[in-house]
C-alpha cells in the first residue's frame, strides 16, 4: 500500500520544475522538464557566458530585474565575439566582433568577416552605426534557465565556483557590500545618479537597507557589533610522519582496510602503525607484505585487467609472501607507475619513497574498489542497513504508541481518581454539613469555625494525596519492556555504525577546508580546499574551540556546526581514549628506554614498534594434503 500510494503521488500532477519554474506536472514530466531546461542553459552563445556571468554574480536584484537588466544590456552593448551583421561594399554580411578598440563615443570595432565553414576570411575596423543587429542573442526564458543553473545561491546570486574560476569571475565580494547584508538603496543610487541627488535622498535611504535572511555564504559573511562572541580557533597540529601531501593516501588505504578487512581475510591494525610501517626502511615488514599480498589477490580472483596482465607473463593465480614483490611490479607496469620498478624488483622495496610507496598503495584501493568483491559486499551493506533502519522505525513507532496509550491510560485512571475523590469529600462534606447544621442550633458560635476548619483539612489532605499518587508515576521505573526495546535501539545503532562501508566528511568550514572523523582513530582530521595540506586536532580543548569558533550565519559553519554536535560525544570520547592510550605509550616507552639503557639492549617491546610485531590473524589456514613422495622428500 505505500509503494502504491507513492507511485499514486508520482502520478499526481502536484511537482514544479525547479529550473524553469513551470508547475503542474507529474513527477516524470517534472524531471524531463528539468534535464531539457539545463540542456537548453548549455545553450547560451559561448561569447555571452563571461559578460552574463558577470553582470550575475553577486547582483542583490531578484530573478526577474536581473533577468531584464541582463537583457537589456545585451541589447545595447556591443563586445568582443559577438556575431552580427554589418555594411560591406553596399550590402550586409555576416560578421564577428574581434576586438573593441577606443571608449566612449571614440570607440570602434574590429570585426572579421565570416565565410564558408564559419571561418574569418579577413579583418576590418567599423563604427557602431555600421553594425546590424537583427535579433537579441538571447531570449529572456533562456537567460532565466541559465541564472538558476549556474548560481548556488539568490541572496545575492553567486555563480558556481567551477564556472567562475573558468570565465575569470570575481570570486571576492565587492568592498561596497556591507557586513553581508546586501547594498542599501542610498549606495545603489548614489552609484546611478549625482551627487546631490543622492545626498537629499541619504538619511531616507538608509532606513531601507535590504536584511538578509541567514544562512548566506560564509565569504560573505562579516562581524557586525550585536554578534556573539566567538572562540579563537586552534591551528591543527601537522607532525604526521608521512609527506604532508600523502596524509589522503594514507588515510584513504588504512579505511578501506578497515572497512573490508573480512573480504580481505586482513586483520585490524592502527593508523599509527600503517604510518610508521610506511616510513621504515625495512623491505619485508609483515604489515605492508599482508597488505600488498590481500589487495593484489583481490584483483587476480576478480579476472579483471590485472589478472589477464599477469596471465600474459605466465604468473601463477596465487600471491605468496614470497613472490608479492614480482606480482607488483606487474601492476606497477601496468598503471604506468615506472619510478623505482627496478628497486622493488631487486627486493629493496624499504627504499622506495613514503610517497611513492602510497601513491602505488592509492592504486591498488582504487582498483580494488572497482571489483566485484567489492561492489556485492557494498550492495550487501546497504541492504543491511536499509533494513536496520527500517526496523529502527518500526521500533520507534511501536514505542511511540505504546507511550502514547500508556499515557491515555494514566491520565483516565488519574480523572477517574481524582472524580472519586471529589464523590467521597462531597459524602462526607454533606453529612458533615447535616450533622453540623443540627448541632449549630444548640452550639456555641466558637465551634461553626472549628466544623469550617475540619471541613477544609478534608479537601487538602485528599487532593495532597492525589499528587503524591501522580507524583510516584510519573517517577516509577520504566518497565522491563522498555528497558528491553531500549537496549534493542542501542544494539541497532551499533549495527548501523558496524554496516557503514563509506566515510564522508562531517561538513566544510568558510574557506572549504573539509572536516574528517574516523571511528577507528580519535583525532578529527582537516582537509584543505586543495587536499594538499592536512592536519588534526586531538584534544576535547581544541575540539570545543573549533566548535565555538563556527559563525552559524554562514551556510557551510553553520552545517559543520550541526554535525560536529550530532556526533559530539562520541568524537569527544574517542579524542580523550586515545589521549589515555598516547600518554600511558610515552610512559611504557619511557621504562623501557630506561631499562633497556641498563642492560644496553634495544627496546624491542615499545609500543611505537609495535607495528614491527603485527600478526594478521584472520589469515585462512591452507591445509596442505602431501603424498607420501612429497612427505619422503
Amino acid at each position: 500500500r505505500e509503494y502504491l500510494n507513492r507511485l499514486n503521488l508520482y502520478r499526481k500532477r502536484v511537482w514544479t520544475c525547479k529550473v524553469s519554474g513551470k508547475s503542474n506536472l507529474t513527477y516524470e514530466e517534472a524531471l524531463v522538464s528539468e534535464q531539457r531546461a539545463a540542456e537548453k542553459a548549455q545553450q547560451l552563445p559561448r561569447e555571452l557566458m563571461s559578460p552574463v556571468l558577470q553582470m550575475i554574480q553577486y547582483s542583490t536584484l531578484n530573478l526577474t530585474d536581473l533577468v531584464n537588466k541582463i537583457y537589456g544590456s545585451l541589447q545595447e552593448n556591443l563586445f568582443e565575439g559577438l556575431e552580427l551583421h554589418a555594411k560591406r561594399d553596399g550590402s550586409e554580411s555576416a560578421c564577428k566582433i574581434l576586438k573593441v578598440v577606443g571608449s566612449g563615443k571614440t570607440t570602434s570595432y574590429e570585426v572579421g568577416w565570416i565565410g564558408q565553414d564559419n571561418a574569418i576570411t579577413s579583418t576590418s575596423v567599423l563604427r557602431a552605426d555600421d553594425l546590424i543587429r537583427k535579433k537579441a542573442p538571447c531570449g529572456r526564458n533562456m537567460l532565466k534557465i541559465f541564472i538558476r543553473e549556474s548560481t548556488s545561491q539568490n541572496s545575492p546570486w553567486i555563480v558556481h565556483m567551477d564556472l567562475a574560476k573558468k570565465y575569470g569571475i570575481p570570486t571576492e565580494p565587492p568592498k561596497d557590500m556591507i557586513n553581508g547584508e546586501g547594498l542599501s538603496k542610498a549606495r545603489k543610487r548614489l552609484a546611478n545618479g549625482t551627487a546631490e541627488d543622492a545626498s537629499k535622498r541619504s538619511k531616507k535611504d538608509e532606513e531601507q537597507v535590504v536584511p538578509v535572511k541567514y544562512p548566506i555564504d560564509d565569504l560573505l559573511v562579516k562581524p557586525v557589533a550585536d554578534d556573539p562572541l566567538l572562540s579563537k580557533r586552534c591551528p591543527p597540529s601537522t607532525d604526521f610522519k608521512v609527506p604532508i601531501s600523502s596524509v589522503g593516501d594514507l588515510l584513504m588505504v588504512w579505511d578501506f582496510c578497515m572497512s573490508f578487512g573480512r573480504l580481505l581475510c586482513l586483520s585490524p591494525f592502527s593508523l599509527s602503525d600503517l604510518e610508521n610501517a610506511i616510513c621504515h626502511k625495512e623491505t619485508n615488514l609483515v604489515l605492508l607484505v599482508e597488505i600488498h599480498t590481500a589487495l593484489l589477490n583481490l584483483l587476480i580472483n576478480d579476472e579483471g585487467e590485472y589478472y589477464e596482465f599477469i596471465q600474459n607473463k605466465n604468473r601463477k593465480s596465487k600471491v605468496s609472501l614470497v613472490t608479492w614483490k614480482e606480482y607488483l611490479c606487474d601492476f606497477m607496469e601496468m598503471t604506468s607507475i615506472s619510478s623505482n620498478i627496478s628497486t622493488v624488483r631487486r627486493g629493496h622495496y624499504g627504499l622506495v619513497p613514503t610517497s611513492l610507496k602510497l601513491e602505488i598503495l592509492r592504486e591498488l584501493v582504487d582498483e580494488a574498489i572497482a571489483t566485484i568483491a567489492v561492489k556485492e559486499k557494498l550492495d550487501e551493506r546497504i541492504d543491511q542497513q536499509q533494513a536496520l533502519a527500517a526496523e529502527k522505525r518500526e521500533i520507534a513507532r511501536k514505542s511511540k504508541e505504546e507511550q502514547k496509550l500508556i499515557m491515555e491510560v494514566a491520565t483516565e485512571k488519574e480523572m477517574n481518581q481524582t472524580n472519586a475523590v471529589q464523590d467521597g469529600n462531597e459524602n462526607v462534606n454533606s453529612q458533615l454539613v447535616a450533622k453540623e447544621g443540627k448541632e449549630r442550633k444548640n452550639a456555641p458560635t466558637s465551634k461553626m469555625g472549628d466544623a469550617k476548619l475540619h471541613l477544609d483539612g478534608n479537601e487538602n489532605v485528599n487532593s495532597q494525596l492525589v499528587a503524591k499518587e501522580a507524583k510516584e508515576r510519573k517517577n516509577a521505573p520504566a518497565s522491563k519492556m522498555g528497558d528491553v526495546k531500549l537496549h534493542l535501539g542501542r544494539h541497532l545503532e551499533k549495527e548501523l555504525l558496524d554496516q557503514s562501508v563509506r566515510t564522508s566528511p562531517l561538513g566544510k568550514d568558510r574557506y572549504y577546508n573539509r572536516y574528517w572523523f574516523f571511528r577507528r582513530e580519535g583525532r578529527l582530521f582537516v582537509e584543505s580546499a586543495d587536499s594538499k595540506e592536512w592536519g588534526y586536532y586531538s584534544t576535547k580543548e581544541e575540539l570545543d574551540a573549533l566548535i565555538g569558533s563556527l559563525n552559524i550565519k554562514g551556510i557551510r559553519e553553520r552545517a559543520l556546526k550541526q554535525q560536529l554536535d550530532k556526533f559530539y560525544n562520541k568524537i569527544s570520547n574517542a579524542v580523550e581514549k586515545r589521549l589515555k592510550e598516547v600518554t600511558h605509550q610515552l610512559l611504557v616507552e619511557e621504562a623501557v628506554l630506561r631499562r633497556s639503557s641498563r642492560v644496553h639492549a634495544h627496546p624491542k617491546d615499545s609500543p611505537s614498534t609495535s607495528f614491527l610485531e603485527y600478526v594478521n590473524t584472520w589469515k585462512p589456514i591452507q591445509k596442505r594434503n602431501r603424498s607420501k613422495e612429497d612427505r619422503a622428500t
